[in-house]
């Protein structure tokens, strides 16, 4: 009784060992290819591949069998976009290309399921699909002949590489997400930090007269006010002459004119008498105003009671504050009043001299954002164009254009040599990635998605670029997940890797 109760209780374990079995040996006898070679000129003239490969059909493609019935799958790519073919055979003798339907289901990593059928081609079945690179996906192969359908699978990969987050962060990769963008669209060309004419000053003396001292050298900073030179001139003691002439016979004329008035007050002395002093005072008060203004002019203020050796000084003063660009004077010169001795230049505006083509004179306009960088310094700023000529030079055949910038912290030297962008256009593109992110692998431009813990291959085809984003035209979709910063980093380790393209 206790033997019966046992073997009952045996039989379902032992049931179960044998459905383990046999699904092993059928598992074992199933034929699971890694690789889908591509049809190459590799073939010889009897149609047999050169290159001892297991499970490789005569063309050089991936053979799978069943029973008596044979499918061989290739890609051929030369001169064409990739395709699949796909050759047919009975107990190893090819078949016509309609003694079966074939059709496959491909899968990659962040894509829909494309599903291939074939059509009757000499003596090949041809895929009605370009296969896109990387060739990297899942394969199911359905075949329906003479009755039967036999069914296939296997999976290749290729330019993928596994790696998860906390390794992301150590080696540094950021992920972006691809999606709209503004596009813009710029123009470069050479220029020159110049100065600003505008804010530049020719400084003369304005009197003649012999240099005494000279305070400041070209290259050195000056503040509105600051004495540049000191100059002794006659015509100064002149001015100052007529000038103290002047006031001595205002104060003579007022005392004259208080005692005319007071006699006519008191009936001692004549109107005609107190009229006389009163147009006497009004020219002496026209006189010493004229002496005055004279001297203000020259930026000297009106004094009474100069010393004899102050009559003949004359300071020289700065009139902006700014950079000394040049200096023509030397202490003991005669000098005219009207050569320039200092140039002095302000220095918080700067202007960019931009050389534009004849090509390029219908895209640069006024009001364009541009950005300047010196060629030589790391020193960057923005403006916009604010003139452009309407000639163009006779020997460079060429236009300016002109670009202000602001230059308070002293930035800009004239004389650097600069590139400058200008913003020719703004589009808005439906999908873009950032330019840090395109990487070249195997002769493609590609970005690397981000597909759960993997990341893959994508070649893409591009659009117009402003140096920091790119226009993806095809290849990559909006919401699709890539790496940006240090994307090279995940090509170095596909390459060490050595996820290699079948051939």
């Amino acid at each position: 009784m206790d033997q019966t109760m046992n073997k009952a209780r045996l039989m379902p374990i032992l049931i179960v060992i044998a459905i383990g079995i046999a699904l092993g040996g059928l598992i074992l006898t199933i034929e699971k290819p890694s690789a889908v070679p591509t049809e190459t000129a590799n073939a010889g003239a009897d149609g047999k591949s050169r290159e001892n490969q297991p499970d490789t059909g005569p063309r050089g493609g991936k053979l799978f069998t069943s029973d008596s019935f044979s499918l061989e799958l290739t890609i051929f790519e030369k001169g064409v976009p990739p395709q699949f073919r796909v050759y047919l055979y009975e107990n190893g003798k090819l078949l016509p290309p309609a003694a079966a339907k074939v059709s496959i289901s491909l899968s990659r990593l962040g894509a829909p399921i494309q599903l291939i059928k074939f059509a009757p081609e000499a003596d090949y079945l041809l895929g009605d699909q370009v296969i896109q690179e990387p060739h990297s996906f899942d394969l199911a192969i359905a075949a329906e002949h003479d009755g039967r359908t036999y069914r296939w699978g296997f999976s290749q990969v290729e330019a993928r590489l596994e790696m998860t987050d906390d390794m992301l962060k150590t080696i540094g990769v950021e992920i972006q997400t691809a999606g709209p963008a503004i596009v813009r669209s710029t123009l470069k060309l050479p220029g020159e930090i110049v100065f600003n004419p505008d804010r530049t000053v020719q400084v003369v003396p304005r009197l003649p007269g012999v240099v005494s001292a000279v305070n400041f050298e070209p290259g050195q900073m000056v503040k509105k006010g600051d004495v540049l030179a000191v100059i002794e001139s006659q015509m100064l003691a002149d001015l100052n002459s007529q000038y103290m002439a002047a006031q001595k016979r205002l104060a003579l004329a007022r005392t004259v004119y208080q005692r005319e008035k007071q006699l006519w007050e008191e009936k001692i002395s004549a109107k005609q008498d107190y009229l006389a002093a009163e147009l006497a005072l009004n020219e002496a008060k026209i006189g010493s105003d004229l002496a005055a203004e004279k001297l203000k002019a020259l930026g000297v203020r009106p004094e009474a009671g100069l010393p004899a050796k102050e009559l003949i000084r004359y300071e020289v003063r700065a009139p902006i504050s700014g950079l000394i660009v040049s200096r023509t004077v030397a202490l003991g010169a005669a000098l005219k009043e009207d050569v320039t001795i200092f140039t002095v230049a302000d220095m918080s505006t700067v202007w960019t001299a931009i050389t534009v083509y004849p090509k390029d004179l219908s895209i640069v306009r006024v009001g364009q954002k541009a950005a300047v960088k010196a060629t030589a310094y790391d020193v960057e700023g923005e403006g916009t164009v604010t003139y452009i000529t309407t000639l163009i030079g006779g020997q460079t055949r060429t236009a300016t254009a002109r670009v202000i910038l602001d230059n308070r912290d002293g930035r800009w030297h004239p004389g650097m040599f600069v590139s400058v962008e200008l913003v020719s256009d703004e589009i808005e593109v439906p999908v873009a990635v950032s330019a840090q992110a395109i990487q070249t692998f195997r002769d493609s431009t590609v970005v690397f998605g981000r597909y759960g813990g993997y990341f893959e291959a994508r070649p893409l085809e591009l659009g117009r670029s402003d140096g920091k984003m790119v226009e993806v035209l095809k290849g990559f979709s909006a919401g699709e997940r890539y790496a940006s910063g240090n994307s090279f980093a995940i090509k170095a380790d596909i390459d060490k890797a050595g996820a290699a393209h079948d051939h």
